[in-house]
């Protein structure tokens, strides 16, 4: 579940939305109201529910043989996402829809790397949304690892301080530090 060119999705559990009017999101960091969105490389960031805490890493060019076997392990491949044993169930129920919308009207967002893209104006889809299936075969389907851990911290950890990519969706979520 990918964007086409020119194109970049938003996921949503919600299958009614006809616009998408920018609005500044619960868990913002900023102040400004935008429509948020994602290209193809970070699309499987959101192959979840959306409340789902998740953790994820990836291999960059800087990173380190090291690394890629301590975080990704043999055999690994080239990304990991990791949730909590309390959501595999939510991860198998949910409904999830992706909405593709036009380009256009989004600029990257992120300091160094952009890991979403923004729009400060209302957006419409392209087209109705497509329901994403089965996020299980989806990351099986584009080689990610998917790991299911007791408590999300020890790998977060890991992964925050290796020289892979990384990224935490939801982490306020996550079931506490033991």
């Amino acid at each position: 579940m990918y964007p086409e060119p020119g194109e970049v999705l938003h996921f949503s559990e919600d299958p009614t939305i006809e616009r998408f009017v920018p609005h500044v999101a619960q868990s913002a960091r900023q102040p400004e109201a935008y429509v948020w969105a994602v290209d193809r490389a970070r699309s499987p960031d959101y192959w979840f529910p959306r409340a789902c805490p998740r953790a994820m890493a990836w291999v960059t060019p800087g990173t380190t043989d090291a690394d890629r076997t301590a975080i990704l392990g043999p055999g690994g491949g080239e990304r990991v996402h990791a949730i909590e044993y309390g959501w595999i169930d939510a991860l198998r129920e949910v409904t999830l829809f992706a909405y593709r919308l036009p380009a256009a009207p989004f600029r990257p967002f992120g300091a160094q790397v952009p890991h979403a893209h923004v729009a400060t104006v209302p957006v419409e889809p392209l087209a109705p949304p497509h329901q994403v299936g089965d996020l299980l075969k989806l990351h099986e389907q584009a080689g990610i690892q998917l790991r299911v851990l007791p408590n999300l911290w020890d790998f977060w950890d890991a992964a925050t301080a290796s020289s892979l990519g990384f990224s935490g969706i939801r982490l306020r979520a996550a079931r506490p530090r033991v």
